[in-house]
C-alpha cells in the first residue's frame, strides 16, 4: 500500500477489500452548540425531517449517542445517509431543522460498509417484526 504511515489512499483499501460489500454511505456526527434547551426546542422538527429522509430512502440510520457510561444524553447524534457524494450529504445535513436553527453543529465523514449482519424476524400471524 502507498501513502504515509498514518494513512493510505481509499483506493488501496477498496482494492484490499474488493470482495466485501463496499457500500458507500456518509456519517453525519452532530452535537449541540448551546446546551440541551435548543436541541429539545427543535427536536420535533428534526425527527420529522429524519422520517422524511427515511421515506425518501436517503436515511440509513439515525440515533442518539449516549454518554460513555450509557446513563445520559448530552445531545450528540449520528445520522447515516445515502448520498451521491460528501457534498450531497452535507446538503442533507444543512437542511436539517436542528442545524438550520443553530441548535447543533455537524461534521460529515464518508463511511464504507464492508462487514456486518442485519437480522430481521417477521412473524406473519401477528404481523410483528423485530430487528435482532
Amino acid at each position: 500500500m502507498t501513502g504515509t504511515p498514518d494513512s493510505v489512499p481509499a483506493a488501496d483499501v477498496k482494492k484490499a477489500s474488493k470482495d466485501m460489500l463496499q457500500k458507500q454511505l456518509y456519517a453525519i456526527f452532530t452535537k449541540p452548540t448551546n446546551g440541551m434547551g435548543p436541541v429539545f426546542e427543535h427536536l420535533e422538527a428534526h425527527l420529522a425531517y429524519q422520517v422524511g429522509l427515511e421515506t425518501d430512502g436517503r436515511l440509513f440510520s439515525a440515533e442518539p449517542m449516549w454518554t460513555d457510561d450509557e446513563e445520559s444524553w448530552e445531545g450528540e447524534g449520528l445520522v447515516v445517509v445515502r448520498a451521491a457524494s460528501r457534498q450531497d450529504a452535507i446538503a442533507i445535513a444543512q437542511d436539517d431543522p436542528m442545524h438550520k436553527a443553530g441548535a447543533r453543529e455537524f461534521h460529515v465523514r464518508p463511511w464504507m460498509i464492508n462487514e456486518g449482519t442485519v437480522t430481521v424476524r417477521l412473524d406473519l400471524s401477528s404481523q410483528r417484526f423485530e430487528i435482532v
